[in-house]
C-alpha cells in the first residue's frame, strides 16, 4: 500500500509512477484505491490497461474488500493499493474505513509517501509517530517526494540512522508531470491530452530513483487473502444501457460486474454525441461525472433528451446517481444561463461554492421502490458541489457516527434518482431488484 500523512502528498503521482515502473520491469500489475474516489482509479487504469478497483469497508464490507482484491490479484505478479487521505483517517473521529484498517484487513505492507520540506531530523518524529500510533501499523518504509538527489541522500542518512524504517527512494519535483485538479479532485484521465507522456516520464523517473526491486520483495511478504465469494444469482439475459462519455464516467467496475454476473449485457451510449438510445434496452443507468462542464452539448442534443424521456415515461427501469440524476431533471442553471435537460423529474440543479452533504451516508428506504422495500438500507457516499430544487424524499440519509439526517432520492417502482453514489456489491439485493424489474419490462409486464 502507498499511503501518506494527508491529502495532497502526491500519493496518486507516486502510485502512477510505480505502476508504470513495475510494468517496465515486465510485471503483471493490479491496482486498487482505498475509499470511494472515482478519479484516481482512472489514472491507474490508464497505466495498467485493466480496471483499477475501489476497496472500501464502509460501502462494501470487509469480506467483499478481500474478495475484490483476492480474485483480481490471483494471476498478477504484484498488486499496488493507493491509500486515501491520511493513513489513519476514517469516518468520524476514528479509524473505521481508513487506509490503516484496509492494510490490516489485507495484511499488506505499507510505504508512506512523505514530503520533507521544512524539516530536518523532525522527519523521523513524523515517521515514528505514524509507525507507532496504532498496533500493527504495517508501515515498513517511506518514499520521499519532491526532493533532489542531494537532499534525498541527506534525508536517507538521517532517517536510517535514527529509526528502523527503510527508505525506498524518492521522486524528483517534476513540474511538467503534475496531475491537475478541480472541485471534485483531480481532473479525469481522459481530459489530459499528454497523459501517456506524463506516465512514461513518471515511470522512467521512478525506475531510476526508487528501489523497485526492493518494493517488489516487500510486496511478496503479504499473506494470501482468504475470502468467501458473494452469492450472485444468475437471472435472464437483458440489455442495460450505460450512459458513458466525458460527462458521465463515474462507475465502479465491480458494481457493473454484479449486473453482468446476473445476466446483464451492458451497452454503452453517449448522451453527448449519440442521437438516440441503443435499441432493445430493458434498463438504463446514468452514473456521475461532470455534466456541468458539458451542458451545451448535453442540452443541445434534443433527440437524445426526447428519446430518454419517452423511454423512461414508458416504464423502463432507470437508476441515476449524482451527475446522472442532474441530467434527468428539468434543467441546470449557471451564471444566468438555463440549460433544458431531460425533464424526467421536476427540478433544477445549480452549482454552489461548497460541498453538499459530503461523505459517507447510510440510506434507509421510506417507501417501496425500484431498488428495495421500505426499511431496507444501503451504504453509499455523496461528493458534489451542486444541489437541486428537488432532492427527493424516498429515502432518509444518515451520516455515520452522527445525528445528521436528510431526505433524498426521487424513486418509485421504475425509477431511482438522486445524489448518493452506490455500489451494488455493497447490497446485491439492490442489483437483483433492478434486474428483475428490467426482466419484467423486457417481457412487456411494465407499461
Amino acid at each position: 500500500m502507498i499511503a501518506a500523512a494527508g491529502s495532497g502528498s502526491g500519493k496518486t503521482t507516486v502510485t502512477t509512477a510505480l505502476l508504470k515502473a513495475f510494468l517496465l520491469e515486465g510485471k503483471n500489475v493490479a491496482a486498487y484505491k482505498c475509499g470511494p474516489d472515482y478519479i484516481d482509479p482512472m489514472f491507474h487504469s490508464e497505466v495498467i490497461k485493466i480496471p483499477s478497483r475501489n476497496i472500501d469497508t464502509f460501502i462494501l464490507g470487509e469480506n467483499n474488500v478481500k474478495y475484490v482484491v483476492g480474485k483480481n490479484s490471483l494471476s498478477m505478479d504484484i498488486s499496488v493499493v493507493e491509500g486515501v487521505m491520511g493513513y489513519y483517517d476514517g469516518t468520524g473521529i476514528g479509524t473505521n474505513g481508513s487506509s490503516y484498517e484496509i492494510a490490516r484487513l489485507l495484511g499488506c505492507p505499507v510505504v508512506l509517501v512523505l514530503n520533507c520540506e521544512g524539516m530536518a531530523i523532525s522527519v523521523c518524529a513524523v515517521i515514528e509517530g505514524f509507525k507507532n500510533f496504532r498496533e500493527e501499523s504495517n508501515i515498513k518504509g517511506v518514499i520521499l517526494n519532491n526532493i533532489s538527489e542531494g537532499m534525498y541522500r541527506y534525508y536517507k542518512n538521517i532517517i536510517e540512522t535514527n529509526i528502523q524504517v527503510k527508505v525506498y527512494g524518492y521522486m524528483n519535483r517534476l513540474d511538467d508531470c503534475k496531475l491537475e485538479s478541480r472541485h471534485l479532485g483531480l481532473v479525469t484521465a481522459q481530459e489530459i491530452g499528454n497523459l501517456q507522456s506524463i506516465v512514461n516520464t513518471l515511470g522512467e523517473n521512478a525506475s531510476r530513483t526508487i528501489d523497485i526491486k526492493g518494493l517488489n520483495e516487500l510486496a511478496q511478504t503479504a499473506p494470501v487473502i482468504e475470502y468467501e465469494d458473494p452469492v450472485i444469482e444468475r437471472k435472464d439475459e437483458v440489455n442495460i444501457g450505460i450512459a458513458y462519455d466525458k460527462s458521465f464516467c463515474f462507475y465502479y467496475r465491480d458494481s457493473l460486474e454484479v449486473l453482468e454476473k446476473m445476466g446483464a449485457n451492458l451497452i454503452y451510449f453517449s448522451p453527448m454525441s449519440d442521437k438516440k438510445l441503443p435499441d432493445n434496452l430493458s434498463g438504463l443507468i446514468f452514473g456521475g461525472g461532470y455534466p456541468e462542464l458539458y451542458m451545451d452539448d448535453l442540452s443541445n442534443n434534443k433527440s437524445m433528451l426526447e428519446d430518454i424521456k419517452e423511454k423512461i415515461s414508458s416504464g423502463i427501469p432507470t437508476f441515476a446517481e449524482c451527475g446522472g440524476y442532474m441530467y434527468l431533471l428539468d434543467s441546470f442553471k449557471e451564471d444566468g444561463n438555463e440549460y433544458e435537460l431531460a425533464g424526467v423529474c421536476e427540478g433544477q440543479s445549480y452549482m454552489t461554492n461548497r460541498l453538499n452533504n459530503f461523505g459517507y451516508v447510510t440510506l434507509t428506504a421510506d417507501k417501496d421502490n425500484l431498488m428495495c422495500k421500505k426499511g431496507d438500507k444501503i451504504n453509499g457516499h455523496e461528493f458534489h458541489y451542486s444541489t437541486s430544487t428537488n432532492l427527493g424524499d424516498a429515502f432518509t440519509a444518515t451520516k455515520p457516527e452522527s445525528e445528521k439526517t436528510w431526505k433524498c432520492i426521487v424513486a418509485d417502482d421504475t425509477k431511482f434518482m438522486g445524489y448518493p453514489h452506490l455500489h451494488f456489491l455493497g447490497n446485491i439485493d439492490f442489483a437483483r431488484n433492478f434486474m428483475e424489474t428490467a426482466i419484467s419490462y423486457q417481457k412487456g409486464h411494465i407499461k
